[in-house]
């Protein structure tokens, strides 16, 4: 070791020995960290041949450095010569491929796929598919793991001669005594089937499939059914009603809940490929089973999917066969399965059109509207533009708007929200009278909510409602409910008065901002809380662009000297910088 310090060239590597022998831990992880720049000390030739081979002899034990190494040569091709001298890195990822902590072996595996992407076909075949075959024939199972994670890559960048010594493999290690190679294989399934021919597909893949689909672990087929949608958009349409609808059909009669949850989420997938006609007498039949499956998991799945099948369905399915199945959910005694739906029932509105779905639908919607959780008349909300579009505005006004009303005082801000954030569409298709009389009072008595962003989103609201229906309407409808909660008792609230004149001020009248509105707020620069002071301050500066220089030099400007002068530093310090404002804006 002294000898390795004498000779400056080496003493990089001395210095990594030093640190990666050392007993604490995060040294040894900050010198794998530091690897690239001991890499650049040594230069290319050296790393190559002196860095990589001890990195490949050092048996850190610790998970926590390992999953730092795999991470840190996953990106040192450039340190070692780039694409031609790649290859130098696959022996120590190979070991960590082997290694029993899985987030390590799963780090080396994407970083062997990293460097397979960048080096020459030749290198490839010659040294990854030798390290694959090492992998799928070791003793342990961890290393047989790794080798299924390499297939899809493998597959896709090897020459046709190479092809088939990966597809063995592929058989191989389908069948594998150990469940979680087999878990492993089904797993890589759907990124095969993405990149092989369409020989392979049926001659390879598809089988496997079958087989692995028949697997007594419950692990191994909820795995495979996963690939049925991958299968499904690479197989011809005859041999996906061959192979993938069969086992889709009968896993949705699986014992274990699980494959049937899977199932649920690869429906969608299927009927894209299948087209409208398979789909309604080939997966609507164990679509609506899973809709009434005796686990709410699986029916919180498939009612997610409720919309896009049905949308992928000719309209006289959808109603006779879905929407029973829709009205038994949206009474469902799971909060979950009633959320699920109501995230995505507003969606089937276009594919229903207007009779079917004021007939059909807006039951459901008035239902799950008043349902007892706020997830679920959240998630209604949410998508209540959807409806409106088909069905218009007067009958979704007249059917929703008690819902509505009742909502926007709901117990859960978060509904209260989605409330607010739906008033200004709502609004511009009710009209002004219409509005102000079901509305224009809820809008107001938002400001004085007891959370601060219902009370930020009512202001924001409030600016929106003003440049729809314009500034006489604001000056009659808004401004005067608005001044007068200006003299509320908590200082927050006030703050949010402040804040709401602030945003009125450019949508209304210069008339109406001068004589009516700049007085109450001049009277606020007198408030005992230096809170309201400083943002009196600030919402001056604003308005001094909104008004006439002479209105500024007689009424703003000497309520900002006075803040200037008040006993609070915050208070002084935004009055002198709105001064500094001022003096900008007259003077231009």
């Amino acid at each position: 070791m002294e000898d390795l310090k004498r000779d400056d060239s080496l003493y990089p590597i001395a210095v990594l020995i030093d640190e990666l022998k050392n007993e604490d831990v995060a040294l040894r992880l900050n010198s794998v960290r530091r690897l690239s720049t001991i890499a650049l000390a040594l230069g290319e030739e050296r790393t190559r041949s002196e860095l990589i081979p001890f990195v490949s002899e050092s048996n850190d034990d610790e998970d926590e450095v390992l999953l730092s190494l795999a991470e840190e040569l996953g990106k040192f091709a450039p340190y070692v010569g780039g694409p031609e001298h790649a290859h130098v890195l696959l022996g120590p990822l190979e070991d960590l491929c082997g290694v029993e902590e899985t987030v390590v072996r799963e780090r080396a595996v994407q970083s062997l796929i990293q460097i397979a992407a960048q080096m020459p076909v030749s290198n490839l075949e010659k040294f990854l598919i030798p390290v694959m075959k090492r992998l799928a024939g070791g003793e342990w199972f961890t290393s047989r793991i790794s080798a299924c994670g390499l297939l899809p890559t493998s597959y896709s960048l090897s020459s046709e001669g190479q092809r088939d010594t990966i597809r063995g493999l592929f058989q191989t290690l389908s069948q594998d005594d150990t469940p979680m190679v087999r878990r492993a294989a089904a797993e890589c399934l759907g990124p095969l089937a993405e990149v092989a021919d369409a020989h392979t597909l049926s001659s390879t893949i598809a089988p496997t499939f079958l087989k692995l689909t028949q697997d007594d672990q419950d692990s191994v087929r909820l795995l495979a059914v996963q690939c049925c949608g991958s299968l499904a958009r690479t197989l011809s349409r005859s041999e996906c009603q061959n192979t993938v609808v069969p086992i889709v059909q009968r896993f949705a009669q699986d014992k274990s809940w699980r494959v049937r949850y899977n199932v649920a989420q690869q429906l969608h997938v299927l009927c894209v490929a299948l087209g409208t006609e398979s789909s309604r007498s080939d997966v609507l039949p164990p679509f609506l089973k899973l809709l009434r499956d005796s686990e709410a998991e699986v029916r919180v799945a498939a009612a997610s999917k409720v919309a896009s099948i049905s949308n992928l369905l000719d309209t006289d399915a959808v109603v006779k066969l879905v929407v029973p199945c829709i009205k038994a959910l949206a009474a469902d005694s799971s909060q979950y399965v009633r959320s699920s739906l109501a995230g995505v029932v507003m969606e089937m509105a276009p594919t229903l059109g207007k009779a079917a779905t004021i007939e059909h639908l807006l039951p459901v919607f008035l239902s799950l509207l008043k349902d007892e959780v706020p997830d679920v008349r959240l998630n209604i909300i949410s998508k209540l533009d959807q409806v409106n579009e088909v069905i218009g505005i007067d009958l979704l006004g007249q059917s929703l708007m008690p819902a509505i009303e009742n909502l926007a005082d709901d117990s859960h801000w978060r509904v209260r929200l989605a409330i607010i954030q739906y008033i200004p569409l709502l609004a511009t298709q009710l009209g002004a009278e219409s509005f102000q009389r079901q509305l224009g009072q809820q809008c107001l008595r938002w400001l004085e909510d007891q959370v601060f962003c219902i009370r930020e989103a009512a202001t924001r609201n409030l600016q929106k409602l003003a440049s729809e229906f314009g500034p006489d309407w604001a000056k009659d409808n808004l401004v005067p409910q608005v001044l007068a909660m200006v003299s509320n008792a908590h200082y927050l609230h006030r703050m949010t008065i402040l804040g709401a004149l602030a945003a009125l001020a450019p949508a209304v009248a210069h008339d109406t901002l001068c004589n009516t509105m700049l007085p109450v707020l001049l009277s606020c620069a007198t408030d005992k809380v230096p809170n309201i002071k400083f943002t009196v301050a600030k919402l001056l500066e604003r308005l001094v662009p909104l008004v006439d220089a002479a209105i500024a030099d007689q009424t703003i400007k000497p309520c900002l000297q006075a803040l200037a002068d008040d006993g609070d530093v915050d208070v002084q310090f935004f009055a002198q910088q709105a001064l500094v404002s001022c003096e900008g804006v007259t003077t231009a």
